[in-house]
This record gives structure tokens, C-alpha cells and sequence, in this order.
């Protein structure tokens, strides 16, 4: 099984570069001691500020700046259990660079580098104070391409 947004899934799997270890904690998981069906999202903006701040893009803070970047909608699928005290790998990278949004592809492996779940997200710039989209600048976008 497959998600929408993975074309070639081999192809896909190759583009990812940048990962973050976890290590599934207690309090993450379910009474059968599985990982609770919320946590993917919490490993997700770990690994998506990780992979900004390792490329040198810092437009996911607030402070100082008339703009700040938000998730705009995020999903996760599921394809095998993950339990306490596993180590995963979180994947993330840049699969396409909008005018204003990054829609942001991550995987997650374990240590048998079996994928056990996927996921992807947009990212959008917006005013904070009027809310609305504004463009990346030239600056942003030539860091996001290199990724």
C-alpha cells in the first residue's frame, strides 16, 4: 500500500537525505505499549525544524519578523506497528517549493530500515498580522532549492 503523494515509491525513498533519530518513549504509547496514532505529528515538526535549521532556513520562527511559517495541513499513514523504546529514523525533505509553501515529504524506518510510516505537510508563509500568504524571497527560495 501506497500513499497518493508517493509516485515511484524506490525514487521517493532515494531523494530523502536528512534524517533526526527518536527513540519511542513510554509515554507515547497505548496501553498494548504501541505508538499512540498522535506521535507521528509530534516526531514530524521535530524533523521538519531540524531539516530548516540544517539547511539554514530559519523562516519557522516568529521572533523578530513581520511573517512566520505554519503548517497549512499534515497526514500520516500508517504501515506496520511501532512499540516502547524503538529507535526510529525520521526522514524529511522538500519535495516542492511554492510561491509561499513548502510541501514537506517525511518516511519513518526502523532499525531494520523498514519504512513504518509516511507522511507529508504543507508549509505556508504568511503575514501575521493580516494572515494571508506572502512569498518567499529570493534569498529563501535559492536555500530551499539547494536542500
Amino acid at each position: 500500500m501506497k500513499a497518493n503523494y508517493i509516485g515511484d515509491l524506490k525514487k521517493w525513498e532515494e531523494e530523502f537525505k536528512f534524517f533526526v533519530e527518536v527513540t519511542v518513549r513510554f509515554s507515547e504509547t497505548d496501553m498494548y505499549g504501541h505508538l499512540n496514532n498522535t506521535v507521528p505529528f509530534v516526531y514530524f515538526e521535530y524533523a521538519r525544524i531540524e531539516f530548516m535549521k540544517h539547511i539554514g532556513f530559519t523562516n519557522f520562527s516568529a521572533e523578530g519578523k513581520n511573517t512566520i511559517s505554519v503548517v497549512a495541513d499534515l497526514q500520516c499513514d500508517f504501515l506496520q506497528q511501532v512499540y516502547f523504546d524503538e529507535t526510529l529514523r525520521i526522514y524529511v525533505k522538500a519535495a516542492r517549493i511554492g510561491n509561499s509553501s513548502i510541501d514537506i515529504h517525511y518516511l519513518a524506518k526502523n532499525i531494520n530500515d523498514e519504512p513504518v510510516f509516511t507522511g507529508r505537510g504543507t508549509i505556508v508563509q504568511i503575514d501575521k498580522s493580516s494572515g494571508k500568504a506572502i512569498p518567499w524571497d529570493e534569498k529563501e527560495i535559492l536555500i530551499l532549492q539547494e536542500k
